[in-house]
């Protein structure tokens, strides 16, 4: 198993949710994440908002690499990270010394051109999916 750190946001209400910067360890194959007593799988399908899903809760999650610019998550909120992998965020992925004692940050979110392309996907994936099951 490989440990790395990625940028983990539990889906609350569909789009928004808590993010972190947190070290998970993946499966052999690399397509399962544990994270705290969290097992991650990949859910089916072309994702949109999430990603995975906790096996015994079925929440969803958004997980990836962390962003060097801090635009990890799809509307502006605040980021935690947490304090095993805080020096090594600062220092190797964000390459910003000066904040190695900041265990939290604003990310801007994606831009609203690129949060529409991502609702119409979804529109689109929903009404396809609607006439399928007729």
């Amino acid at each position: 198993m490989n440990t790395k750190i990625m940028y983990i946001e539990i889906k609350l209400d569909g789009l928004r949710g808590e993010g972190r910067i947190a070290r998970v360890t993946t499966s052999k194959s690399g397509k399962t994440i544990y994270y705290g007593r969290r097992t991650l799988v990949p859910t089916a399908g072309s994702p949109l908002k999430a990603n995975f899903y906790d096996e015994s809760t079925f929440e969803d999650f958004w997980v990836s690499n962390p962003k060097k610019d801090g635009s990890d998550s799809l509307f502006p909120a605040k980021i935690t990270i947490d304090e095993d992998v805080r020096e090594k965020y600062w220092l190797e992925i964000r390459n910003q010394p000066n904040n190695i004692l900041k265990s939290s940050y604003r990310s801007p979110g994606k831009s609203k051109a690129e949060r529409e392309k991502l609702e119409k996907g979804l529109r689109r994936r929903q009404m396809d999916n609607g006439w399928l099951s007729n």
